[in-house]
């Protein structure tokens, strides 16, 4: 991109994951800038702008939305908002980057479909996890073949203590929609169906658990806890996923949980007719079969210290240049919140939930 085809964005949140992405951002000077940032507290949109040399900061939304400079916006809130503000940017001709979840809940997902259907902006959901080196070649891998037909999938994220922000909005489902499953299990559904080759998700049988949260055990370093606040989510959710072509994934992610440190953090394990694969934290393998014999491989993909934003940041502008579909879109983001929405609805109810693509 030249000088002057630089994307300038605005940001809408100055808290910790709109610090993220201003880091980001100024990693990409020849091709981004922040252009303007605000927040409801005015004072850490100032605090942030000064910190990373943004020009001007915004009292409101609105004021934000109608700088003509800014092209996209970057929207990282509380999920509850998430919705409401990516119409209103949408509507007001922004393209939209969204922090996940898309939706708060599903309702909140189809409203934000049909509007980037009615204005045809492009908005992506930032799942970073997708953009780490070695999910990249270990996906350029599977479209080789090297699998073949991927039947089933395990993934999951656990945490040792890990609850974020107790009695904050994280722990608040009217405002959060959910625990762990909403927001890290966003993540390893998001990264299995995108490995998985995106199979079409038909059917949802799932469980809840709050055994930590509710007696204040388990507690995090990510937010500032609020003693005086509630805890009405889970703190562990488990699934079992089918598709239409008659693959399963099995998904467990907890907030809090006891368990040796070997099992903590990010796993997907995928299982193939030709192969299998797994990826744990920042590592890749292939796991074969030759001449009786059983081959593991490691998944070569460099030092993995690059920030797998700059990649999914450059995608993103390289779409508005192009005027392409991002790989993480409305209606990945749509698929996710689909599949969340059943799993709560399954715990509820004890049953399987047959899902309905209704928009």
């Amino acid at each position: 991109m030249s000088q002057q085809a630089k994307v300038k964005f605005g940001i809408i949140g100055a808290g910790n994951i709109g610090k993220v992405h201003c880091k980001t951002i100024s990693k990409l000077k020849d091709v981004a800038e922040i252009a303007a940032i605000t927040d409801v507290y005015r004072a850490l949109a100032e605090e942030r702008a000064a910190e990373d040399g943004i020009r001007k900061v915004y009292g409101t939304v609105d004021e934000l939305l109608a700088d003509g400079d800014i092209q996209a916006v970057v929207i990282g809130v509380p999920n509850k908002f998430h919705a409401p503000l990516a119409i209103q940017a949408m509507e007001a001709g922004k393209h939209v980057i969204l922090e996940k979840p898309m939706g708060v809940n599903l309702e909140a997902a189809k409203e934000i479909v049909r509007t980037q259907r009615k204005t045809g902006k492009t908005i992506m959901i930032p799942h970073q996890m997708r953009w780490e080196a070695a999910a990249q070649a270990l996906k350029q891998r599977i479209e080789q073949g090297e699998l073949g037909r991927i039947y089933n999938a395990k993934a999951g994220l656990f945490r040792r203590k890990g609850i974020p922000g107790w009695g904050t909005w994280f722990t608040r489902s009217e405002i959060s929609g959910g625990g762990p499953l909403i927001d890290i299990g966003v993540h390893m559904l998001d990264l299995s169906l995108y490995l998985m080759g995106n199979p079409k998700p038909v059917s949802v049988y799932g469980s809840t658990y709050a055994e930590f949260g509710p007696h204040k055990r388990g507690i995090g370093n990510w937010g500032t806890p609020n003693w005086e606040g509630s805890f009405d989510v889970e703190d562990l959710a488990t699934a079992l996923i089918k598709m239409e072509d008659g693959s399963t994934l099995s998904l467990e992610v907890s907030w809090a949980v006891h368990g040796g440190v070997e099992n903590n953090g990010p796993f997907v394990h995928l299982m193939g007719t030709d192969g299998g694969a797994s990826l744990r934290g920042k590592e890749g393998k292939i796991y074969k079969e030759q001449s009786g014999e059983t081959i593991d491989s490691k998944v070569e993909a460099g030092d993995g210290k690059e920030n797998p934003r700059i990649p999914m940041y450059k995608h993103f502008i390289e779409c508005l240049e192009l005027g392409t579909v991002p790989i993480s879109n409305a209606m990945t983001g749509y698929t996710n919140n689909l599949i969340l929405d059943a799993i709560y609805r399954s715990s509820q109810s004890g049953n399987e939930v047959k899902l309905d693509w209704t928009i």
